[in-house]
């Protein structure tokens, strides 16, 4: 249990072993940011960003994370990656080490492995630098090639990735969108990476460039055997390009599983609200839209319970007052969601339910 000021954040969850067929073992991830108020800027409140997800990544797959504007994917990705400062709680392993308790040289020695792909590629691309320094400043900065195969290495890097040799002496406003997004792939394979997250990297482009940097990707994982969590809002880029899918509400998993169980069978009612927004190309084609009502809740201040409960069209009231168990629904299928609660887990949130009512606890 960490505390912070005059406010206190539980920690408490159960470490996982390794297991060697996963490159990537998330538990309980919490990651907040402090709210400052008051004359001396003291911590009064957090913003609940990341507020503990859980999953497995095999590797050489992709895993799709999708979900709305404001739900945690991106902070997901750069907390297992350690960008975000220090986690707030859960556990990341890495090839079976704890990324948080690396010391900052044996992090360094790490970050080849874990590259980044951004969501916008021209800011994050420096305007000052040539795209050959681009790509081959970190190559150089941890030493992976001689420096009489340096050249060389940056044009075969630049080529798997559709680039041509002259383009190194040009800069990043000379070209085009896809192109700027070549540009960061390029960067980030340059490091031989094993895993790489892909922060929805083609949600700036257009459809036909965006077919081609999905080409790109899947042809460089099959090639270099590398393992990606994809963060994109695009449920059929995901479809088309994921093994398996984690669907994010409020800094929370509500649902995670394979490809073709999540889109064939979505159980969670926010999957389902989420996938009847797919437009079908068939001016025919009747669509049962769900439309959710109202807006996300604040992550500062959560809803009690189920944090879906305030927009669902299922609600129980068993849902306003106690959390629902993330569990496996089908093989491989989890879901968090009190309608699919078993015997254990339908007492235990009747339990809570009645304490919470006894205690006056508001619904709201």
């Amino acid at each position: 249990m960490a505390q912070h000021d005059n406010l206190v954040i539980h920690n408490e969850f159960t470490p996982v072993q390794y297991d060697p067929q996963y490159i990537l073992m998330v538990n309980k991830l919490k990651k907040y940011f402090p709210i400052k108020g008051g004359l001396v800027a003291r911590t009064v409140g957090y913003v609940k960003a990341v507020d503990g997800v859980t999953f497995n990544l095999k590797r050489g797959t992709t895993m799709g994370l999708v979900g709305e504007s404001g739900c945690g994917k991106t902070t997901t990705g750069r907390a297992i990656l350690r960008l975000s400062g220090e986690k707030t709680g859960g556990q990341v392993l890495f090839n079976g080490q704890e990324v948080y308790d690396l010391s900052a040289k044996e992090m360094r020695q790490l970050r080849p492995k874990m590259q980044i792909i951004f969501q916008d590629p021209f800011s994050s691309l420096s305007p000052r630098l040539p795209v050959g320094e681009i790509i081959g400043e970190a190559v150089r900065e941890h030493g992976l090639v001689p420096a009489n195969e340096f050249d060389d290495y940056i044009d075969r890097v630049m080529d798997n990735c559709g680039l041509q040799p002259f383009h190194k002496d040009r800069y990043p406003h000379e070209f085009s969108g896809g192109q700027r997004q070549r540009i960061c792939i390029a960067r980030a394979l340059a490091l031989n990476p094993e895993f790489v997250v892909c922060d929805e990297p083609v949600s700036a482009l257009d459809v036909s460039i965006q077919a081609q940097i999905i080409n790109l990707l899947k042809d460089l994982q099959d090639k270099y055997q590398l393992t990606y969590l994809f963060i994109s809002h695009d449920l059929s880029v995901v479809e088309h390009i994921s093994d398996s899918v984690g669907v994010m509400y409020l800094g929370n998993l509500v649902e995670y599983g394979k490809t073709t169980d999540i889109f064939a069978r979505p159980l969670h009612p926010y999957t389902e609200a989420l996938f009847s927004a797919i437009p079908v190309p068939d001016p025919n084609a009747k669509m049962k839209r769900i439309v959710l009502e109202g807006s996300i809740p604040s992550p500062a201040n959560p809803p009690k319970g189920c944090k879906f409960h305030t927009r669902c069209e299922k609600c129980m009231e068993i849902c306003k007052y106690a959390e629902p168990r993330w569990h496996e629904i089908e093989t491989g299928h989890f879901c968090a969601c009190h309608l699919y609660n078993d015997n254990e887990a339908d007492a235990e949130a009747r339990e809570t339910m009645a304490a919470a009512k006894a205690e006056g606890v508001s619904e709201d």
